[in-house]
């Protein structure tokens, strides 16, 4: 029997192991050798909306153990991952530590695993946005340095480990998790409360995310984007999901803005029925850049630069950059209808988690 511990700890974790827990699951109903896991849930996000509900909307079970870090800055965060996560290897040690994204949770196990001579897997290994002032970049450095096993999204992703000098037998292109979940779900998503509230209908509004420091730290950014946004979506509405950091900024603004609905965050199954429906997305995220490029919806993504660059050489995407100045031609094109149709990447086809718990089966 093979013992395996999988890490979750935010929000965009959740789609990754939700998918590799059910095909470990089948994998164990008639396999000789059965694959024993842990779910370790880190408590990076506490948020009921952006943990627990993960685990009820997408039939994952509940953790066997939950680190409880809450909330401190990235130093405190890893600090308390790393501390509690090593007294729970010493109580359980697995063969293998799973890891998914980019994430503080994910560095810190990763370290934790390979200090305590446990192999480390990376399910989404290999990304890189040559953005180092992102901290997601940092944890992927970090944790692609000392990784024994990659499960990569895309062949530019093995083209970059390839020039890191790791072995082309320790990484394995098998697709995107997150898509598995994207595919899985697709005929269980919710309508929220909010369609009916403000009259939505099918491509008469916008969804908008936003949370990193370039865009929603700034006072004057921020008023800047969000007015320029406001004033040149036509007759369409922006649902806004707002993160709890953006928040903080957004109540100091005391400004009102008659184009957007501002919400508290979304469950999973309401957020993707809002993209499925919706005429494009704006936003600051990675991995919601993937899910609009399968859904073939229009993504503007306020960056200068990503991590997943297939989602706009092959799919919806399109990098505005981080002034807020850029977003108008951008936001003209998408209301005119003018946008560019995209394509799925290879091996974004749902069946991702299923290669992944076979390649470690035979680990």
């Amino acid at each position: 029997m093979k013992r395996v511990d999988i890490i979750a700890g935010a929000r965009p974790n959740f789609m990754k192991i939700g998918p590799i827990i059910h095909a470990i699951i089948r994998h164990n109903t008639d396999a000789d050798e059965k694959i024993e896991y842990r779910l370790i849930h880190t408590g990076q996000h506490y948020d009921k909306k952006m943990s627990e509900d993960f685990f009820t909307q997408l039939n994952i079970p509940e953790p066997q153990i939950n680190l409880g870090v809450g909330s401190g800055t990235a130093a405190t965060q890893t600090a308390n991952i790393m501390m509690r996560y090593e007294q729970a290897v010493k109580e359980w040690k697995p063969e293998l530590c799973i890891v998914v994204g980019d994430v503080t949770s994910t560095m810190a196990c990763a370290i934790v695993a390979k200090k305590e001579w446990i192999k480390v897997a990376h399910v989404e290994g290999g990304i890189r946005s040559g953005d180092e002032k992102m901290p997601e970049e940092i944890n992927r450095m970090v944790t692609d340095s000392i990784t024994d096993y990659f499960f990569t999204t895309t062949a530019l992703a093995n083209d970059n480990l390839k020039e890191l000098g790791h072995g082309e037998e320790k990484v394995f292109f098998v697709g995107n998790t997150m898509i598995d979940s994207l595919l899985g779900n697709m005929d269980r998503l919710i309508q929220p409360s909010l369609w009916n509230e403000h009259n939505l209908s099918e491509k008469n509004y916008l969804v908008m995310t936003l949370h990193r420091p370039s865009n929603v730290d700034g006072y004057e950014n921020l008023r800047k984007l969000l007015s320029l946004i406001n004033d040149n979506v036509g007759n369409k509405k922006v649902i806004f999901p707002m993160h709890p950091r953006t928040k903080k900024m957004f109540d100091q603004l005391g400004i009102g803005f008659d184009r957007l609905v501002i919400t508290g965050p979304m469950s999973y199954l309401e957020f993707i029925y809002m993209i499925k429906h919706s005429a494009g997305v704006v936003t600051d995220s990675g991995g919601i850049t993937e899910e609009t490029t399968v859904l073939n919806i229009p993504c503007l993504t306020l960056r200068n630069s990503t991590e997943r660059p297939e989602t706009v050489t092959m799919g919806t995407n399109e990098i505005v950059g981080t002034d807020p100045n850029n977003i108008v031609p951008y936001l003209e094109k998408l209301i005119a209808g003018d946008w560019k149709s995209g394509r799925i990447p290879d091996l974004w086809d749902g069946n991702t988690a299923d290669r992944i718990v076979k390649i470690v089966a035979n680990l």
